[in-house]
């Protein structure tokens, strides 16, 4: 048990120290991106698949609740919670319009719509991002190993070099933590 701790702890600290190096000027790019879209009276919503939804829901509470520091709500939407809208539209459309159906519905020119899935390739989130860039929003992708389809749909993609699902997420969350974090500096 000893050497699966160990070697997992190792595995993160690589994933970390590569993504340091290959991603931070994109991360703060995306940073700005955020700020930048909520600044302007636009919103950021979120989507992904099981525990890149997970992920959507708690980045989205880090802004409509807050990250760390006391500031108003700001406007967050995780595109994965209303049960009602997930089930309907996968009946009646299919599961791969889950989200993009609710991005035609809520999205304005100016939001940014943030699409999580560790291969880039999640139908449902390439369709929602599809329909956000045709509604005019931004796009920002958080993807792994060599960024999927994500790479042809998004205005940036921040594709975590690892190909290992839990190091790729435990990066997402660090990731999104760190823009949060931006956009606490920003407004409060």
């Amino acid at each position: 048990m000893h050497e699966t701790i160990e070697k997992q702890l190792l595995e993160h600290k690589s994933v970390l120290e590569k993504t340091t190096e290959i991603l931070a000027q994109e991360i703060e790019k995306a940073s700005i991106l955020a700020v930048e879209t909520i600044q302007s009276g636009n919103k950021i919503m979120f989507c992904g698949n099981g525990g890149s939804a997970s992920d959507a829901q708690h980045l989205a509470a880090e802004l409509s609740g807050r990250f760390v520091r006391e500031r108003k709500g700001l406007p967050g939407l995780a595109l994965t919670t209303d049960a009602s809208v997930l089930t309907s539209v996968s009946n009646d459309f299919g599961f791969e319009f889950v989200f993009s159906r609710q991005v035609e519905a809520i999205a304005s020119k100016g939001d940014l719509l943030i699409g999580i899935s560790t291969s880039g390739n999640s139908a449902n989130v390439i369709n929602a991002l599809k329909m956000a860039k045709k509604l005019g929003c931004k796009t920002l992708g958080f993807s792994g190993n060599k960024g999927g389809k994500f790479s042809g749909e998004c205005d940036l993609n921040l594709i975590v070099p690892s190909d290992v699902t839990a190091r790729i997420q435990e990066m997402h969350i660090l990731i999104g933590h760190i823009i949060c974090q931006a956009i606490d500096d920003a407004f409060c």
